[in-house]
């Protein structure tokens, strides 16, 4: 029997999975990773943030050369080379994948690619290529992320309904293209698609797309995805798919009706599910809720005292970075320090067309907490670096509150506002007042001076922009 004795296990090798053994093997522990992939970096990497992003950069230059005659630039209509395309991709995945070894390997982390099977509360059975392996360790981390969610109802065995693991790799570009769910996965491939020659519909079962953030950030991504989707239907429920030839018919119910209607592909995009299943958990007492996710405490930690799980797997915000915070959570308290998960400000951005990001609270839920607040909009119509690139669709709103004139939560809607949102991530971080930011000099012409013209408009004095308010006193 082949034996590896670690001290921290971590099973996966995605954000969450491999910042925890990083960060393991930095505070000294001897740490083996477990990845079943070939390639290191997890859903993230390989099958999501990483190569739709690419793809959307590549959709962004096509859309700027289309709009940009009226800057007395024109171009010829682009011809688009899919396989040169999604190379372009793979070389950027490979490139952070060998970064991802590299540091392994510099850091002594043991990484093992295989599938792996809890046989107690402290062994993992691990299948790899070469037989199985034992690994015997004293602390373990279970990262394994998650995979987008398939209704059975739509799972027909045919290729040409989609999940968003297929829809990255663009292998042709349909000419009618159903997107189901109108969350930040189906825009941002939606964006893509329809930007690439596709006639794109969503039909989102909501109220709205983008649900969780505040309808006046959203509202410059509904007008702009208006023009460049084929439509967009709320309160929309698919009933029912099937084949037909080489498209798929798909019935519908929306606005009190129901159609049937031919599309080449589909895509789904309802969320996303845990990769919980087949763990060997059961040889264990870690606990999972209903929807298949493992219940961790505030430190991580599962009802196995020894083994902790952060990332997609616990639920919630299934982001890159929150994983990668639970993870250093969970080896600090491993190491005996003092750490939680409570009170922690996380940032979300949709990279659509324009990006909306927000941190700490939003507009809604401080007025569904019934905190007393005080909310300052600046239009990007004001700024004049908005103005240089032709994007005054954008916004920034300061969510403050009212008694102590605190930061509470901070949203941007607008061309790289995923880039901006860090500095409303760090003043809620700190602490920081409305005063606080309006008296930081931001430099000019940069949209981040949008941030502190919404600080300055609190007090009734922004210089590009007029709030009517009654100035508050220094």
């Amino acid at each position: 029997m082949d034996i590896i004795n670690t001290q921290l296990l971590v099973l996966g090798a995605g954000p969450g999975g491999y910042a925890a053994a990083f960060y393991g093997a930095d505070k000294g522990m001897k740490v083996t990773m477990v990845e079943q992939d070939r390639r290191l970096g997890g859903v993230c990497l390989n099958r999501g943030c990483i190569p739709s992003k690419a793809y959307l950069h590549a959709a962004g230059l096509i859309k700027e050369a289309m709009e940009s005659e009226h800057r007395g630039i024109s171009f010829a209509p682009p011809t688009i080379d899919l396989n040169k395309m999604r190379a372009w991709k793979e070389t950027i995945l490979d490139k952070l994948a060998l970064g991802v070894t590299g540091l392994a390997q510099r850091r002594n982390v043991n990484v093992l690619h295989g599938r792996g099977h809890f046989e107690d509360a402290q062994t993992l059975r691990v299948e790899t290529e070469a037989g199985q392996k034992y690994v015997k360790f004293e602390k373990a981390i279970i990262a394994v992320g998650s995979k987008p969610a398939m209704p059975k109802a739509f799972d027909l065995g045919n290729p040409r309904i989609m999940t968003s693991n297929e829809g990255l790799e663009v292998e042709e570009i349909p000419n009618e293209l159903l997107i189901i769910g109108g969350g930040y996965i189906g825009m941002e491939l939606g964006t893509v698609y329809a930007t690439l020659g596709s006639k794109v519909v969503i039909a989102e079962a909501g109220d709205a797309i983008l649900a969780g953030a505040d309808p006046d950030l959203t509202q410059p991504v509904l007008r702009n995805a208006k023009t460049l989707f084929k439509e967009i239907r709320v309160k929309a429920k698919v009933a029912s798919m099937a084949t037909q030839g080489k498209q798929v018919k798909v019935t519908m119910e929306h606005e009190g009706q129901t159609r049937s209607e031919l599309f080449d592909r589909v895509l789904i995009c309802v969320g996303r599910s845990p990769n919980s299943e087949n763990l060997g958990l059961e040889n264990t007492r870690i606990r999972r809720t209903d929807r298949g996710f493992i219940e961790a405490n505030e430190h991580q930690q599962t009802a196995e005292p020894n083994i902790y799980a952060v990332g997609d797997i616990v639920g919630g915000a299934m982001l890159a970075h929150k994983a990668a915070k639970e993870a250093r959570i969970a080896v600090e308290v491993m190491l005996g320090e003092s750490s939680t998960f409570e009170h922690i400000i996380v940032p979300a951005v949709v990279f659509t067309n324009p990006e909306v990001a927000w941190c700490g609270l939003t507009e809604a839920e401080a007025r569904n907490q019934g905190i007393p607040v005080e909310v300052v909009k600046v239009p990007w119509a004001v700024s004049g670096r908005a103005l240089s690139f032709d994007r005054t669709d954008g916004l920034t709103k300061l969510i403050i509150e009212a008694e102590s004139e605190r930061v509470l939560g901070v949203g941007i809607s607008g061309l790289g506002a995923g880039e901006l949102i860090g500095e409303g991530t760090l003043a809620i971080e700190m602490g920081a007042t409305a005063k606080d930011l309006a008296e930081c000099i931001h430099p000019h012409p940069t949209l981040s001076e949008t941030i502190m013209e919404c600080a300055e408009a609190f007090y009734g004095y922004a210089t590009h922009s007029i709030r009517k308010k009654t100035p508050k006193a220094e």
